[in-house]
């Protein structure tokens, strides 16, 4: 027989002497002995002439290790208990209540138990050792008195096993009728009322100690533990927290499920919600919320409305308040605004569970009864497991709350283009008008998705990003460790301890690892060497030498305090990049303006170490104009054109930057018409459907593209470089790019590039025409949108 001690590492002060006794085993045996006929009495006959010979098993023994030193017998004695039949089925065994000790498991049990794993503690999940000795005082009332008060909660056990990677969650019931309970000597039995005082001083732990004394009554006997698998219950019952939703039933169906918890239908739910922004409380309305503390529309003082008690513990503390008899809170109140609110609804109990659901918004979930007592401190105890269900669905509602105000944002302040907003607002619409409809299902939005559209790419990179941060990276630390060993030098030359010399080697070390590559980890070691091994000796060095303090604060002074490093041709190198974005984005962001005159179309921006950019065009991106391939043709243009004028941007600019940088543009060309669906995750536009996907896929790697049979980048500074794949495209662009040369943007020296691509990883047959940009265009003139147009018509 296994027995299982208690793990719980505090040993409680109870008002129950435990005495573990098998009487009740040791009765049931003589009334089957009584009866010849009964099927155990030859059973029942050799067990009570063999345990004469045991007779602590009968009498009692608080030394629970007398579990082990007569668990054989134990066992044994019962077995009875534990048919064998039932065994493989049964979760059942022997415990001591509040003590936590379990032994004589079935073998269900056992297994169960075995399947956890050595280091599963054999614990109640949701037990509140706190409430140990008010939870005892309630089962002494429950099972020595008889009073009927409805204390208990379920509780649980969440069980691993190790076979499966799974835990398991089993409810427990607890069987009594093997146990006694008596109070001993000079103990003062408990009146009627004594427990009306208790049933509203639940967690006044001084107030219980006073009617039940510690060890005050005496339990003898052992119960009987059964547990129930309730993982798919529970599996459930999380979903449902996750899925809860706000429809027009909601308090109803609330209302009804607190009646079953309770077991009355007496009682009846409301919420009320308050705005705590200002010194009077504003209550929030709805057409579906009722409240019985508030029941009509009006601001008030929450000093006025409340007792210091309950704007103390609920409002102040946000604890949970239970009122059992409402006719005493008002004499003790001076018949407060409250209590006449009550009394006025002929509410006679009330619990308030308060819910604090931000900074400024509070909910308060209200029970309340028409019979006294009914709600008190004892049962409200009851809502401790459903109070988390309650606050996710009032989240919610706060965020419905939210999104609304979000909404009115978005319109005044839109993240969603202006081009596709009107595909947004309809299905919001639509959307409204539904869920407002009662007699009717669930709409779900459907997803934004515009087909037969056109893609355009393009992106301005900054030339050789990564080389470039980590040159600047590498300079920053060689001089910080070039700094670091004259330091130790000079130490070394002073004082002629070995240990500098390590310190050198060590240094130089360092230098010849950065100096050779740059690592991504060399950053962190050497941050880790400098702090753990030669900070500890500079701080020795500055009591010993005042020039070699001066040394160390002229190094202390270089160094950044949040990266710990020298941050100086970093710096620059960022400041720059960061320089060079800002003047792209505004420039394309500007140029964005008048393109949308000519014909609206979907755009969007990024800025990584460059611009990147994606345009949409097409008839159902727009509502309400007319769409023709001259708007694609003529954007075509545009976006070439807005290229050189972006190059000759950055080109200006290089001189000026802290850390000169360049940077090579590139144009991808996609005739054929795809979809793009509106990701609601990620609250962006992407291409829809797998055989769109490969646009996306050029898209992340064309950048990186060799010329075929070369180890020559596609990019190059100085160079826009156009990718197509269909001859026609090429065509067509050619023409833009010597309408641009006429107009200086591109260099005239008929030599326009066409080369082919290696073949990128599930990309093949990619073709690029490359052009020299001409950085040398001082004309003021500049081509107006009229002029693109006309050149399109020309064409045509």
């Amino acid at each position: 027989m296994r027995v299982i001690p208690s793990n719980y590492t505090k040993k409680a002060e109870l008002p129950l002497k435990l005495k573990i006794s098998f009487e009740g085993i040791f009765n049931y045996l003589e009334e089957i002995f009584e009866d010849k006929n009964h099927y155990l009495y030859h059973t029942a006959k050799q067990l009570l002439e063999e345990y004469k010979n045991y007779p602590i098993l009968r009498k009692g023994f608080d030394d629970f290790s007398y579990l082990t030193k007569y668990r054989k017998e134990i066992d044994k004695l019962l077995n009875i208990l534990f048919p064998e039949p039932l065994q493989s089925n049964e979760i059942k065994a022997a415990s001591i209540p509040f003590e936590f000790t379990a032994f004589k498991f079935s073998k269900r049990f056992q297994q169960i138990l075995d399947d956890a794993g050595n280091d599963y503690e054999f614990k109640l999940r949701n037990f509140d050792e706190s409430n140990i000795y008010i939870l005892a005082c309630t089962f002494i009332l429950a099972y020595h008195y008889k009073i009927k008060i409805d204390f208990r909660r379920p509780f649980f056990f969440d069980i691993p096993n190790k076979k499966t990677g799974l835990t398991k969650h089993y409810r427990t019931l607890y069987n009594g009728d093997f146990f006694k309970i008596t109070p001993l000597k000079k103990t003062k039995p408990i009146t009627n009322e004594d427990v009306k005082f208790l049933i509203d001083n639940f967690n006044n732990i001084d107030v219980w100690k006073e009617k039940f004394p510690p060890n005050s009554y005496e339990f003898k006997g052992f119960g009987i533990m059964n547990l129930f698998d309730v993982t798919p219950d529970e599996s459930i019952s999380k979903l449902k927290e996750n899925l809860l939703k706000k429809n027009y039933q909601t308090f109803d169906f609330l209302e009804s499920s607190i009646s079953s918890l309770f077991g009355s239908s007496n009682i009846k739910f409301g919420f009320s919600s308050y705005n705590l922004s200002y010194k009077k409380a504003n209550i929030k309305y709805h057409k579906e919320q009722k409240s019985f503390i508030i029941p009509d529309k009006s601001d008030f003082s929450i000093d006025d409305f409340f007792c210091k008690s309950i704007k103390s513990t609920v409002f102040d503390n946000g604890e949970l308040l239970a009122i059992s008899n409402i006719e005493k809170y008002g004499k003790e109140t001076n018949y407060n605004k409250l209590y006449k609110t009550l009394k006025k609804q002929k509410i006679q109990s009330i619990i308030l569970v308060p819910l604090k659901l931000s900074n400024k918004m509070f909910g308060l979930m209200e029970l309340v009864s028409k019979n006294k007592y009914e709600l008190n401190s004892i049962n409200a105890y009851k809502l401790k497991d459903i109070i988390p269900v309650f606050k996710v669905a009032l989240q919610r509602y706060t965020e419905e709350f939210q999104n609304k105000l979000e909404s009115i944002i978005q319109k005044n302040y839109t993240s969603i283009h202006p081009t596709v907003e009107w595909r947004f607002y309809e299905e919001a619409e639509k959307y409204y008008y539904e869920s407002e409809k009662r007699d009717k299902n669930t709409y779900n939005l459907q997803d934004i998705i515009f087909k037969n559209v056109i893609p355009l790419y393009g992106q301005c990179d900054i030339k050789g990003s990564s080389i470039a941060r980590n040159k600047a990276i590498k300079e920053d630390l060689v001089k910080q460790l070039n700094l670091a060993s004259e330091i130790i030098l000079e130490a070394k030359n002073r004082y002629k301890l070995p240990i500098y010399n390590d310190l050198t080697f060590r240094i130089d070390k360092c230098l010849n690892n950065i100096t050779n590559g740059l690592k991504s980890s060399d950053e962190t070691d050497l941050i880790n060497f400098l702090q753990k091994d030669i900070y500890p000796v500079f701080n020795h060095l500055k009591t010993l030498d005042s020039n070699l303090k001066n040394k160390i604060d002229s190094y202390t002074q270089l160094i950044d305090t949040k990266l710990c490093v020298i941050y100086d041709k970093r710096k620059k190198y960022e400041e720059s990049v960061n320089t060079l974005n800002e003047e792209l984005a505004k420039f394309i962001d500007n140029k964005q303006v008048e393109a949308q005159n000519m014909f609206p179309h979907y755009f969007e921006r990024y800025k990584t170490d460059g611009i990147d950019y994606n345009i949409y065009i097409g008839q159902t991106l727009v509502k309400n104009h007319n769409y023709n391939d001259i708007y694609l043709q003529n954007l075509r243009l545009w976006q070439l054109q807005t290229m050189c004028e972006m190059e000759n941007i950055a080109h200006n600019l290089k001189n000026s930057l802290a850390y000169p940088l360049e940077v090579a543009s590139l144009i991808l060309i996609h005739s054929t018409p795809l979809s793009i669906k509106f990701r609601m995750d990620e609250k962006r536009f992407d291409v829809d459907g797998a055989y769109n996907i490969r646009y996306e896929i050029i898209k992340k790697r064309i950048d990186k593209a060799l010329l075929k049979n070369s180890k020559e980048r596609l990019t190059q500074s100085g160079k826009i470089a156009i990718v197509y794949s269909q001859d026609k495209d090429a065509e067509e662009y050619i023409k833009y790019i010597k309408y641009l040369q006429a107009n200086n943007y591109l260099l005239d020296d008929d030599n326009i590039e066409k080369v082919e691509l290696a073949d990128l990883q599930g990309i093949s047959g990619l073709k690029a025409l490359r052009i020299n940009i001409n950085y040398s265009n001082n004309s003021e003139e500049k081509t107006t949108f009229d002029d693109l147009i006309n050149l399109m018509k020309l064409d045509a």
